[in-house]
């Protein structure tokens, strides 16, 4: 293979998955002029392809519903062979720390019930997962360093854990094999994700992008300068043909939550207009509470809120609430498979038929106040919102002097409100739920998706 004239970036190898049933999306490079063919071993059509003056070629093969292992063979007169290539569902994942993080867990911060998952991994499991290398660049890169793992203890232990259960759960249902590409880094902004051309046309009066254009590295933080994780990592995916993204991302954004209402849409459309598909579905993963630097600082709150309020500008989303599923002390929470599943449900529901229950978190829709009470509409499916006959915490009411307190709610004998009252606001002109750093879920659908924290102030 090293010999061999054709180049595939390492995207293509061995143990990859190709979405099934579609015109898949194959690149690389051979000498300028040179006719490469593809051959499949799931068809006797032979695809051809000439290579530019700059090397590159770029073709389509049309995939067969999923199924496998497959070989393709690439031949420019010298063949290259990608072995046990499986045909099947295909999702990018990508954001900051708590998509990165592993199944082996990060030091001190384990994943919770990993090790019965990667000692008992087996190959016969047509799960793969492939990792691509952190990298930042100051101009768009062809290629990134990228592993394809089997379902083996090594490939689980390697694993993004939130992609993998969100993978697990498909393949649970679905039967059939799913691969997960896994692009992320912690720490890290939206922006350093987006395309520096569309946020110097969208984005250039409020934020630093003068790197791009004198290509000389920011001294602060450099990973995190707008573009360069794009350039250096998500550009080398685009277009691999995927039935769409999980994104796990937003807490370094979490303190300009107003901006992330207007970065995430875009960073959404760009996706879909770089994959040519402007069908993909997009589901992400609301923040989930943390101490941070203070408890009670309201900074989570507001980006979970301004998270929940992009549903309604990205068509063809959901959102993974996690407002049940944080850690007080850890930023990484050790439970993973309630993200991942969530995320999965969301994919069931709105990819491939499964709407069974509502999988969709409760939003708030609008209030009222009657006799001293605020009353919240919320979007919710037909069984409504719970638990019911019991006082929920966590809300808080504000009158005419904008200062709220501690409330008390009910779920209404109408399932979709909830009946706010407190004491000292006899006339409530705003309501708040989960407007902290740290707060605790303790409103539900009746699947126990937890409604997401708002305010209306």
């Amino acid at each position: 293979l090293a010999n061999a004239k054709v180049e595939l970036p390492p995207i293509f190898a061995d143990h990859m998955v190709l979405q099934q049933q579609t015109d898949a999306a194959l690149w690389g490079k051979a000498e300028p002029g040179k006719k490469v063919t593809i051959t499949t071993t799931w068809s006797k059509t032979k695809v051809a392809v000439t290579a530019g003056e700059d090397g590159k070629w770029f073709a389509r093969v049309a995939t067969p519903v999923a199924g496998g292992p497959y070989e393709i063979t690439f031949n420019d007169g010298d063949k290259l062979t990608l072995k046990n290539v499986l045909i099947g569902e295909v999702w990018i994942c990508s954001g900051q720390s708590n998509m990165e993080m592993q199944m082996k867990g990060f030091s001190g911060q384990p994943v919770v019930g990993a090790a019965d998952l990667i000692m008992t991994a087996k190959p016969s499991t047509p799960i793969r997962s492939c990792n691509l290398k952190r990298v930042k660049a100051l101009d768009p890169q062809d290629t990134c360093e990228a592993t394809w793992y089997e379902h083996n203890p090594e490939g689980v232990f390697e694993a993004s854990a939130t992609a993998y259960f969100f993978a697990r759960k498909l393949y649970d249902v679905l039967q059939i094999p799913v691969g997960i590409i896994n692009v992320s880094w912690g720490g890290t902004p939206i922006e350093a994700w987006m395309n520096p051309e569309l946020l110097k046309k969208e984005f250039s009066g409020e934020l630093k992008l003068g790197h791009l254009d004198s290509k000389v590295w920011p001294e602060k933080n450099p990973k995190n300068a707008p573009g360069v994780l794009y350039n250096g990592m998500l550009h080398t995916v685009v277009p691999y043909t995927a039935k769409g993204f999980i994104w796990y991302q937003g807490c370094n954004n979490r303190k300009k939550f107003e901006q992330y209402k207007r970065l995430q849409p875009a960073f959404v459309q760009m996706l879909r207009d770089e994959w040519g598909n402007q069908d993909m579905g997009f589901y992400f993963t609301q923040i989930a509470p943390y101490k941070y630097e203070d408890p009670n600082l309201p900074h989570s709150g507001y980006m979970m809120w301004a998270q929940a309020q992009t549903l309604a500008m990205i068509p063809h989303s959901g959102m993974a609430t996690t407002h049940d599923a944080g850690e007080f002390a850890c930023i990484h929470p050790a439970d993973k498979k309630t993200v991942g599943d969530r995320l999965a449900y969301l994919a069931l529901y709105n990819d491939y038929g499964y709407d069974i229950f509502e999988v969709n978190p409760p939003i708030y829709k609008s209030f009222e106040v009657k006799d001293g009470e605020a009353l919240v509409t919320f979007e919710v499916g037909k069984k409504g919102l719970c638990p019911i006959s019991t006082e929920l915490d966590g809300f808080e009411l504000a009158g005419e002097d904008k200062v709220f307190y501690p409330a008390k709610a009910r779920v209404d004998k109408n399932r979709n409100i909830l009946r706010v009252r407190c004491p000292e606001v006899p006339n409530p002109v705003a309501v708040r739920y989960g407007m902290k750093n740290w707060s605790v879920a303790t409103v539900y659908n009746c699947f126990g998706i937890p409604v997401s924290p708002f305010r209306t102030d």
